[in-house]
């Protein structure tokens, strides 16, 4: 998490609890045992052997389960954040998300390490220091270039949003600071930009926030188009003040971008706020998830920040609410035999 994030945390969350609504981006009793690990395999990248298999990409557009993913301080240069959290809960996450600062470069050694643990790797890419419309011009074009050969290099799948809550305004690419086309002609620069490069291992995820914040705010207008977007990320947060079911948060959002889209749903940042209701909060997220064929999963906003824990680690109920819930939840499998 960039400070950045860190620091605009607090103002969101109290923002949304203030206007009853849930968080925008801004767990769990004792726990049964963790499944065991996956074991590190030597990541092999396109034709330099017949070590670890690559993914197959297409078997993720429309997996076979759900994904569990987590985003944790840490992760995934370092797997024991990640390990902590699946020990807590009893299940292997099998996504792992980062945040990406602008300008920084794709870090390949994180990916592999997350395909070595199982995961698919998730790199929320945030454009700070600059504007969607010099990225839109062709302002960073050397820098997005260099990013996709690395991404192409890498091989195995991975996720990538881009300026994501992008209908937000606590975000400098969000409503204040630019225009709903601005940013749909960026994000089509971007995409385009991959395409030139020969970059087939993306999953693009549009990721905007929950309208209850922003209601007078249309979604449609950054929508850049279903041949540019793979996945459809919501952020929506359980907040003691707002609503405690899956439908009751993330409906009214849903059935908005149900008027131009059929692309899958992914929860793409959540937590649930400590109070009266989180159990039952924590289990209408996941038992949400699991109903809607068209949810592909969920992930974790696993921090504590700014006086607000959403962590899983130091909170008994909610991981034990956790723990009880994905118990049973068919994971997608990552790993790949030799």
């Amino acid at each position: 998490m960039t400070g950045v994030r860190a620091g605009r945390l607090a103002a969101c969350v109290l923002g949304a609890t203030a206007m009853s609504a849930a968080v925008s981006a801004c767990g769990l009793i004792s726990a049964p045992q963790p499944t065991a690990a996956v074991a590190n395999p030597v990541i092999q990248q396109p034709g330099t052997g017949s070590g670890q298999r690559i993914i197959p990409f297409a078997s993720l557009m429309h997996p076979a389960g759900k994904f569990l993913g987590v985003e944790v301080p840490g992760a995934p240069d370092s797997l024991n954040p990640v390990i902590t959290v699946a020990a807590g809960i009893g299940r292997n996450p099998n996504l792992i998300g980062q945040y990406v600062q602008w300008n920084t470069p794709f870090d390949a050694a994180a990916a592999a390490r997350s395909v070595g643990y199982g995961a698919l790797y998730y790199a929320a890419w945030e454009p700070f220091d600059t504007t969607v419309q010099a990225i839109a011009d062709g302002a960073s074009d050397a820098y997005i270039t260099s990013f996709a050969k690395a991404v192409r290099a890498f091989g195995n799948p991975v996720a990538l949003s881009f300026g994501h809550e992008m209908n937000g305004d606590w975000y400098p690419w969000g409503t204040k600071q630019t225009t709903a086309a601005s940013f749909a002609a960026a994000w089509r620069h971007i995409h385009d930009l991959f395409a030139k490069a020969g970059v087939h291992n993306v999953i693009w995820i549009w990721n905007p926030n929950i309208i209850n914040p922003m209601p007078n705010v249309q979604l449609e207008p950054y929508w850049p188009g279903s041949a540019y977007v793979d996945w459809v990320g919501i952020t929506g947060y359980f907040a003691t003040t707002g609503p405690h079911t899956f439908d009751g948060l993330y409906g009214p959002t849903m059935a908005e971008i149900r008027q131009f889209t059929t692309r899958p749903f992914i929860i793409a940042e959540t937590a649930v706020e400590t109070g009266p209701s989180d159990a039952v909060s924590v289990q209408n997220l996941v038992s949400g998830v699991e109903q809607h064929t068209d949810v592909l999963g969920l992930v974790w906003f696993n921090y504590d920040k700014n006086g607000v824990d959403w962590t899983v680690d130091g909170r008994p109920v909610v991981r034990a609410a956790i723990a009880g819930s994905v118990a049973g939840m068919r994971l997608v499998s990552l790993a790949q035999a030799k």
